[in-house]
């Protein structure tokens, strides 16, 4: 509870320098993946490794490597947002997720390729510090914004002095993320800690970019890597548009 006072007050403090009112809207029902779609390579079309179970998004690929890249992309665009979650992540996956934003799908490109950037969750230990780091997966890009990085190699170095990761049998289990994307400025809150606040201006607005139509506009999504064993749970999903 106190975490997520933490991240309500963060949120609140941010939110107020806005002139235009906006309202919370909920992502996820509960119910189904009415709102969202799978995009894949059409060799992982007839598997199904996202469905809703107990009310929560789940993401289990558990004991099955042979996939690539499987996401979970909103059916709509968001440009400047707000987005609160929670979720929940096992001991016995060795798998890599994320939320991806500003994002566009593209099919013809290695066989489907999602471009954008990505809040990383990152549940393997020793490393859930990762998690709230921000990459990009646009594909002419490939490495980690924040901290910059010529590519996905991210040494304990980087890890922060601070940060807090719970896993599901660690007290309520749930572990709850901000993502707040405003103009070139993103901003990550894990569990009442900032992980990434950075300015990409010249970055996600660059030729790449544009030309792939990522990163000032695009579609949300959940990500399961490739050849990863993947559990991990999403539910509690809220976006406030700007």
């Amino acid at each position: 509870m106190k975490f997520r006072f933490l991240a309500f007050v963060a949120v609140m403090a941010l939110f107020g320098s806005c002139n235009q009112p906006a309202q919370w809207v909920s992502l996820f029902n509960g119910v189904d993946l009415s709102g969202w779609h799978v995009e894949c390579r059409e060799q992982d079309r007839a598997k199904t490794y996202w469905q809703v179970e107990d009310s929560t998004i789940l993401c289990n690929s558990l004991g099955d490597k042979d996939h690539h890249y499987v996401w979970l992309v909103s059916d709509k665009e968001y440009e400047d947002f707000i987005l609160t979650f929670r979720f929940q992540a096992y001991r016995e996956s060795t798998g890599n997720s994320g939320v991806q934003f500003r994002s566009h799908y593209d099919q013809a490109l290695d066989g489907g390729w999602l471009n954008g950037p990505q809040i990383d969750i990152h549940p393997k230990e020793p490393k859930t510090w990762r998690t709230g780091l921000l990459y990009d997966e646009t594909y002419e890009v490939q490495r980690w914004l924040y901290p910059a990085r010529q590519n996905w190699s991210i040494p304990d170095e980087y890890a922060p002095a601070e940060h807090f990761f719970k896993f599901a049998d660690e007290g309520d289990g749930w572990n709850e993320m901000v993502i707040i994307c405003r103009g070139t400025h993103i901003k990550t809150i894990v569990n009442g800690i900032t992980r990434t606040d950075w300015n990409g201006e010249g970055i996600l607005d660059d030729v790449e970019h544009l030309r792939r139509g990522s990163g000032t506009k695009g579609h949300l999504a959940l990500q399961l890597h490739r050849h990863d064993e993947l559990k991990i749970r999403y539910k509690d999903i809220m976006i406030k548009e700007l």
